[in-house]
């Protein structure tokens, strides 16, 4: 008898994501946070995501410190917000593009009690699982860092460790990740590599031109719970 497929997909816990990575968790059964995995050095998606705005995309941005002691690498787990200032000014463009948003009211209160985290990584978790609630998503989601043994390795490994905790034996991957993945070896252990399909729909937006892959923030202020509908 066949083994019944058990999707998991993995993602770094990064802040105010696009719509895509909330259809990724909607395509699978089990979604990973990886809490626990390296932060980006440089610049990079981790800690900014764009909004629309009169002018076009704005880019909001938060300025993430390393603890006293760690000035080399640190994961998502460990990093803090450098200055509460950020939110303040990330408030008040959001209030001032979205204003006139037909779901200004219901989220922009939610978004404001977010960003008054001082912890990086729990910002953007609660975020995401506030999105995910808002979205009706059944998706069983947990921490990297909750997983008992699951979360040694590195890429492949540590993929083939987490599937092999939640007995999954089919694994989602975001076609950025293609270059690391080793089907093979997936395969080897039992697990079927699936990519996922996602072409950014377009929506009603305010502010002239529809412009695609903003952070989800866009087109729920836009649309609200409905958004769930262009997943």
């Amino acid at each position: 008898m066949q083994k019944e497929e058990k999707t998991l997909s993995i993602h770094q816990p990064n802040f105010i994501p696009w719509l895509g990575y909330f259809h990724k968790i909607k395509k699978s059964d089990v979604f990973i946070i990886l809490d626990t995995v390296q932060l980006p050095r440089g610049k990079s998606i981790a800690n900014r995501n764009k909004i629309k705005s009169a002018q076009g995309e704005l880019e909001l941005v938060v300025p993430v410190a390393k603890p006293k002691g760690n000035e080399g690498k640190i994961t998502y787990k460990m990093a803090r917000i450098a200055d509460a200032k950020w939110a303040k000014k990330a408030l008040k463009a959001m209030e001032l593009n979205y204003k006139k948003a037909t779901h200004f009211q219901r989220y922009f209160p939610v978004i404001k009690e977010l960003f008054q985290h001082t912890d990086f990584c729990q910002m953007n978790i609660s975020f995401i699982h506030f999105v995910v609630r808002e979205l009706n998503i059944g998706t069983d989601i947990h921490l990297l860092s909750q997983i008992d043994n699951a979360d040694s390795g590195q890429k492949n490994e540590l993929i083939i460790n987490i599937c092999r905790h939640f007995d999954a034996n089919v694994y989602l991957s975001g076609r950025g990740a293609e270059k690391y993945n080793d089907p093979e070896l997936l395969k080897k252990h039992g697990i079927r590599l699936d990519y996922q399909q996602f072409e950014h729909p377009a929506y009603t937006q305010l502010h002239n031109n529809f412009i695609p892959n903003l952070s989800i923030v866009d087109i729920l202020m836009n649309h609200g719970p409905e958004s769930r509908n262009y997943l």
